[in-house]
């Protein structure tokens, strides 16, 4: 078994015996679209902006995104319990890389995002009507295993570099508050103030969301998408590279 492989077995083996981390990462998303989505749609109907399009079938591109930042959350938050009973620092004496390390941590993570996007998927089409774009779901769950690792690497460096639990759980919860509403998550951008309108353009959020709008629905720029696609992917290289490095400084 390749070092690569067996860090994937042991991320496997650890969620599998938590039914209530797979259970949030694959259904609470799904819930909040339930609830949230169907009820602003009762209430909206088609919001300005959007033209002919419900807002649940608008907010699903939302939902997959949220799910994508829960899940490589949860995923970077499992750094503390290796350190907790110590198999963080074993582990790093072993022969694998740092970047094996990482990758094999949000491999198991990423698949599961893909699971939690396809039954998202099945569950918008088959129960709100969402008109979901077929041809297009390879580009979608490839959004969808991107978004979640770019994420897994964001968060990883300040779970790396910071040491109390409560700390990273107060800032998380800052970028959480901070991402999710100062993006295309909730509603269209073009109604909104100029300020708000340039601090979502700059939120690497927005740009995995209109991604996963113009691949799922079909709503968007397809040449902005694409500038989008390419900048959170640099974004994740980028995290990637520093979270590498974040890794081969601890002790």
């Amino acid at each position: 078994m390749s070092a690569l492989t067996a860090v994937v077995y042991r991320e496997a083996k650890i969620r599998a015996t938590n039914f209530t981390f797979i259970f949030w990462d694959l259904f609470f998303p799904l819930l909040y679209m339930l609830v949230f989505g169907v009820g602003v749609n009762s209430a909206l109907g088609a919001p300005t902006g959007i033209g002919n399009v419900s807002y649940h079938e608008f907010f699903l591109a939302g939902i997959l995104a949220m799910a994508s930042f829960a899940i490589a959350s949860n995923t970077s938050w499992s750094f503390f319990l290796d350190r907790d009973n110590g198999i963080f620092y074993e582990m790093l004496t072993y022969p694998m890389s740092r970047s094996e390390y990482l990758l094999g941590k949000v491999i198991f993570n990423v698949l599961i995002a893909v699971a939690q996007g396809a039954l998202t998927l099945a569950v918008g089409r088959g129960l709100l009507g969402i008109r979901v774009q077929w041809p297009k779901l390879p580009l979608l769950l490839a959004g969808m295993a991107i978004g979640t690792a770019g994420w897994f690497f964001f968060y990883a460096i300040f779970a790396l570099r910071i040491r109390r639990n409560d700390i990273f759980n107060s800032i998380t919860s800052v970028f959480y508050f901070v991402f999710m509403f100062a993006s295309s998550m909730f509603y269209p951008l073009e109604p909104l103030p100029v300020w708000l309108r340039r601090a979502a353009l700059l939120n690497p959020i927005t740009w995995e969301i209109d991604w996963l709008r113009y691949t799922s629905i079909g709503i968007g720029n397809f040449h902005l998408v694409l500038l989008e696609g390419a900048a959170f992917l640099i974004f994740s290289l980028a995290c990637f590279a520093y979270a590498v490095r974040c890794l081969q400084q601890q002790e």
